[in-house]
């Protein structure tokens, strides 16, 4: 009897723990993709968010998984597949990698490397200019704003990377910020 009421309170907090996880937000929202995104964010007058982004590492973050080193380095890690399949690489070199096709929408393509939405979350909710025109509204329907950049940065640019040598913050930062002017 003991024995199972012990199973029973174990269930019952392993369940609350699984089905109220922070990772529950993405599932509620779609990703779109940096094409989407990029409709808006283009402009010199907006900020060229987009222009930054294709500018950076972020954007070639997928073809890097594609050449004969990171296949080495794949397989010095043990990984039997390619860096390009292998869900350790994928999780940092990609948006949307650990999520399930039903929410990715049409245009969300997965090489197009770490897009707005790893660090703003998926954007199907956010996406309209009238709900963009309201941060508050936009935060609501899943825009990420992160208190902390720097840590949120190193979830990736860390040692757990096998290539990892340094991450100067201020000098990535200053590579890839892309603020609003005027905000």
């Amino acid at each position: 009897m003991v024995t199972r009421l012990i199973l029973f309170i174990g269930l019952i907090f392993s369940f609350n723990l699984f089905a109220f996880s922070p990772a529950d937000t993405t599932a509620t929202h779609k990703f779109v993709g940096v094409k989407t995104c990029g409709m808006c964010h283009k402009s010199e007058k907006q900020g060229n968010q987009l222009g930054v982004w294709e500018k950076s590492m972020h954007a070639k973050a997928y073809e890097t998984l594609k050449t004969e080193k990171a296949d080495k380095i794949a397989k010095e890690k043990g990984f039997t597949t390619p860096a390009v399949e292998t869900k350790e690489c994928l999780k940092c070199h990609t948006s949307g990698s650990n999520v399930a096709a039903e929410f990715k929408e049409a245009k969300f393509n997965i090489e197009d490397g770490v897009q707005c939405e790893t660090c703003h979350g998926p954007g199907s909710d956010y996406k309209s200019l009238k709900i963009m025109k309201d941060k508050e509204l936009a935060i609501k329907n899943g825009l990420e704003m992160h208190d902390n950049t720097e840590e949120f940065c190193k979830s990736c640019h860390n040692p757990e990377s096998p290539t990892f040598t340094e991450f100067n913050f201020k000098e990535s930062w200053d590579k890839i910020k892309h603020p609003i002017p005027g905000k």
